[in-house]
């Protein structure tokens, strides 16, 4: 698909071949920096992490790939491909760093290929030029920042995404690759959550020639036939060997977790709200959101038949339908809009009027640099105790955290300081200088927080302290131990730095009655939950947590059942 140069007000001479290789090493550098920074070291967070973790400590536990198994008990949320990624990274890389730091490489490598087709789609639609802006567009959306550095399966669901997404753009020009890129997305899409890849893929790939005539060629159609063989093996070896295993299981994930979550028939998830992906585009895609219907906008009808906006366009209005009209909503199901979103971020920068992108430009810069001063400020508090009213507060947050001051930390965030002040300084007067400085700020933010917090902010989100506290109160010999209440996050968490599986009372009583150990999750003002012949080992709490709380017992009576062990 040939760029089309009435896209751009003021497309000029293109850049000499240095300065396209400067600004692909730059953009190289700086999504290394966004990617790599805050995956590691710190212990699996809850929710997301900490659940998905645990399946991965399954696979590595037992090397069965087929069900999905969270501490004991099958787990038919997702198909497992990230999971078994995951593992790898695990295995390859658990000598050099903590097994769940190792295994939360995974997000980083599918991030990396999301950036990576990115910029493929963004230059074959537009021209090499703007093959780096995408990328900085992509990674300079506020609602990404937190969610692609997670361990979270929605990183290879995305990643899923960017491969199809490349495959539709390449379709005009190279119809068999086009076709494989498209079939693979979707599978690995499929292989990641499930249905919603490949039904937004697809859909996507059908209504663009239904919708627009630009794409109605004698050579589209090989494109969709070579998608179907490509995503063939995606979509039946797992599904089948599933469900020779287990046919129950088999249906619990297709119906209950594909089509329950999206119809509402089941309370796994929280409900949509009217308008709450419009709501919640306003600050998730920012600044991307605006500079894509600033092009839409200015372009007016002519978008309509302009192949290079008509496909990010379909594909961002075709995933936003899809998922408002679901009755499952969450953030981070969001994040697939990004993609397309960013393609027209690409398409729209260079035609910004200069005051808009004057605008974007300054705000950028100061909203970076008064956060920088900000986290530099907490960091010397967080240190020293003055400012005392922050230091206060920091430690009203995290009781019990004791900073250790680290040279390189510093050193590095000087760096990284004095890096941003001096590419604000320098970089070249034009609207791209815009979307620059402000990946560069929010990436800088980034790298200042996790270097200062990262230990701060894992002390008070991390279970193993809490868990350790338990340990020596949990019988050297017992039978069982029953759980009431406890979450999914937490039950993975203490299988991995306990080794104790519970077994859950909410799947039947039997584990009440056979076990003689129960780990109980509440809150502070609960009422104490149990009485004889229940006897209470021990009380405890993240530190700085006000509301969860946990408490151990065990059956005072000397005739209760014994089930085998299960730690």
């Amino acid at each position: 698909m040939a760029p089309d140069p009435r896209l751009f007000a003021a497309p000029g001479v293109p850049s000499p071949e240095s300065h396209l290789r400067l600004h692909a090493a730059f953009t190289i550098a700086l999504c290394i920096a966004w990617v790599f920074t805050g995956l590691f070291p710190h212990d699996p967070w809850k929710p997301d992490e900490a659940y998905t973790f645990g399946l991965v400590l399954h696979i590595l536990q037992s090397g069965d790939w087929v069900v999905p198994v969270l501490a004991g008990e099958p787990f038919m949320d997702k198909p497992p491909v990230f999971f078994l990624t995951a593992a790898g990274f695990a295995v390859l890389f658990g000598g050099l760093l903590e097994l769940h730091d190792a295994a939360r490489l995974a997000a980083g490598f599918y991030m990396c290929v999301v950036l990576t087709f990115v910029a493929l789609s963004a230059r074959e639609l537009y021209g090499r030029e703007h093959g780096w802006v995408a990328p900085l567009a992509l990674i300079g959306c506020v609602g990404l920042l937190i969610r692609a550095h997670q361990m979270i399966a929605d990183t290879a669901l995305l990643a899923g995404f960017a491969i199809g997404l490349y495959g539709l753009c390449l379709s005009a020009r190279r119809p068999v690759l086009a076709g494989i890129a498209l079939g693979t997305g979707a599978g690995l899409g499929f292989m990641a959550k499930g249905l919603l890849a490949p039904g937004l893929l697809g859909l996507c790939a059908l209504l663009l020639p239904l919708v627009f005539s630009t794409w109605r060629r004698r050579g589209y159609l090989p494109v969709l036939l070579v998608a179907c063989v490509a995503i063939a093996p995606w979509v039946t070896v797992w599904p089948l060997a599933l469900n020779a295993r287990s046919p129950e299981l088999f249906n619990e994930w297709f119906w209950v977790n594909n089509f329950g979550r999206f119809l509402g028939l089941d309370d796994l998830a929280p409900e949509s709200a009217p308008g709450e992906y419009f709501v919640m585009l306003l600050w998730y895609a920012w600044p991307a959101l605006p500079l894509a219907a600033w092009v839409l906008w200015q372009r007016g009808r002519e978008a309509f038949v302009t192949p290079q906006l008509q496909l990010p366009m379909l594909v961002f209005l075709v995933a936003f339908v899809t998922l408002s009209v679901s009755a499952d909503a969450r953030e981070l199901y969001a994040m697939p809009m990004l993609l397309p979103l960013s393609l027209l971020a690409a398409a729209s920068i260079d035609a910004l009027k200069r005051s808009a992108a004057n605008f974007l430009d300054w705000f950028g810069i100061m909203t970076f640099g008064l956060l920088a001063l900000v986290l530099w400020t907490a960091y010397v508090a967080l240190l020293t105790g003055w400012p005392a009213q922050v230091s206060t507060r920091l430690s009203e947050l995290h009781p019990g955290f004791v900073p250790a001051f680290d040279p390189v930390v510093l050193a590095v965030a000087a760096t990284a300081t004095l890096f941003w002040i001096g590419l604000v300084w320098r970089v070249g007067r034009s609207n791209r200088r815009a979307i620059v400085n402000w990946a560069s700020g929010l990436t800088l933010f980034w790298v200042l927080t996790n270097l200062f917090f990262l230990s701060f902010i894992d002390h008070g989100k991390s279970y193993r302290g809490m868990i350790d506290e338990m340990k020596p109160h949990i019988p050297a010999s017992y039978g069982c131990m029953a759980s009431q209440n406890l979450g999914e996050s937490q039950r993975a968490l203490l299988d991995y730095f306990a080794g104790v599986k519970t077994r859950r009372i909410e799947r039947g009583q039997a584990a009440m009655a056979e076990c003689d150990l129960l780990l109980w999750q509440g809150w502070v003002w609960d009422p104490e939950p149990l009485g004889e012949p229940w006897v209470k080992l021990w009380e405890g709490a993240r530190p700085g947590e006000r509301k969860e709380l946990y408490r151990l017992y065990r059956r005072a009576a000397a005739t209760a059942a014994q089930a085998p062990a299960a730690r």
